[in-house]
């Protein structure tokens, strides 16, 4: 007798483990961290301590820790559209920086529009070009099986490249010392904050988009169909669904909400166009999505989580700690989240069986 191990895939995976597995996840995650800094005679406990005070333990760290949350949650969200019928977009971040683009066109050449035809102008635009940017590789997926991972992601560097292009060159405020930065914003297209903080109106944005998606794909008939796509196009198409029309929307509403993150930083942050707008705002999104198993309200949840990394990463340099530990942790979660997922999936099987 021999001993055979195979995998078989489960049928109905349990719902306690799709609830302890990212937590396992997160939790492996420092532990690897917390490894690393042992073995660079750093004491994780008092590492993993400042980031946490530093995040979370002020009012400023807090409201910081929410600002870096917010692009977050909206690239996230805007990615889980695409992810929910497996078309794998992992262009956030090209279409967060056309978004970003196409908003700053309206403040640049129209600086005297009142408030009230401003900020939405700029919301349109930032959702025109995002979700432009995501319509194109749905084109290229939906007509010729183009991977959409490859062409996503190369048009990521597209994007990053064609803004610094504008602000290095035709967008170059003339009055800014040769910086590669636009000309700033007028006040008309500044989002409004709360209080004496950052967290402009872009988290209510967030909030209510979160509020949408649940009942679009939980409750909709076509968030049904998209559920149908994602899980066998075979069955979606004997069932008469038009499977290249709704590529072509998941894809544009996937990119508009990650171009609309890109506008509400330019508008509620940074208030010009300028290079290395986002630390990688589209590629953390990518875990966070997958972290919150697409549900909105995680996403929400799981995006201030990486915000705090994010802020606390910056305040652990204070003890001569790299800022890059978060980028690590962020790594090593995406890591276990993605190899938990795997075995929430399936499993091993063992039998025995003669051997001649």
């Amino acid at each position: 007798m021999a001993m055979a191990v195979k995998l078989e895939k489960r049928l109905n995976p349990s719902a306690a483990m799709n609830v302890i597995v990212p937590l396992v996840s997160v939790l492996a995650a420092f532990v690897v961290g917390a490894i690393f800094l042992t073995l660079t005679d750093r004491d994780p406990l008092e590492v993993y301590t400042a980031m946490f005070k530093g995040a979370l333990g002020s009012q400023y760290g807090l409201a910081e820790t929410v600002v870096k949350a917010i692009p977050l949650m909206l690239c996230a969200l805007g990615i889980s559209a695409a992810f929910r019928m497996q078309l794998w977009n992992i262009g956030a971040e090209g279409q967060f920086y056309m978004g970003a683009f196409a908003a700053s066109y309206l403040p640049l050449t129209y600086p005297q529009l009142p408030i009230w035809l401003m900020l939405p102008g700029m919301a349109l635009l930032g959702c025109f070009g995002g979700g432009l940017w995501g319509l194109a590789p749905a084109m290229l997926r939906a007509r010729w099986k183009v991977n959409e991972i490859i062409t996503t992601l190369m048009f990521n560097y597209v994007a990053i490249l064609w803004v610094d292009f504008l602000v290095y060159g035709p967008w170059k405020d003339p009055k800014g010392f040769n910086f590669p930065l636009t000309a700033k914003f007028p006040a008309s297209a500044a989002l409004p904050t709360f209080g004496d903080s950052r967290i402009h109106v872009g988290l209510i944005i967030a909030v209510v988009l979160a509020a949408v998606f649940w009942v679009v794909f939980e409750k909709s008939r076509w968030g049904f169909e998209i559920k149908v796509i994602g899980a066998s196009e075979q069955a979606a198409r004997y069932a008469g669904m038009n499977i290249r029309r709704n590529i072509y929307w998941v894809m544009l509403l996937s990119g508009a909400v990650c171009g609309l993150a890109g506008m509400a930083e330019v508008s509620g942050i940074v208030g010009r166009l300028q290079p290395n707008l986002s630390p990688g705002y589209g590629y953390t999104a990518i875990i966070v999505a997958w972290l919150s198993k697409l549900h909105p309200a995680a996403i929400l949840l799981v995006s201030i989580l990486f915000g705090a990394l994010q802020v606390g990463g910056f305040f652990v340099q204070t003890m001569g700690v790299p800022a890059s530990v978060a980028a690590m942790l962020q790594g090593a979660v995406l890591f276990f989240v993605v190899g938990g997922e795997f075995l929430t999936q399936y499993r091993f099987v063992s039998s025995r069986k003669e051997v001649a």
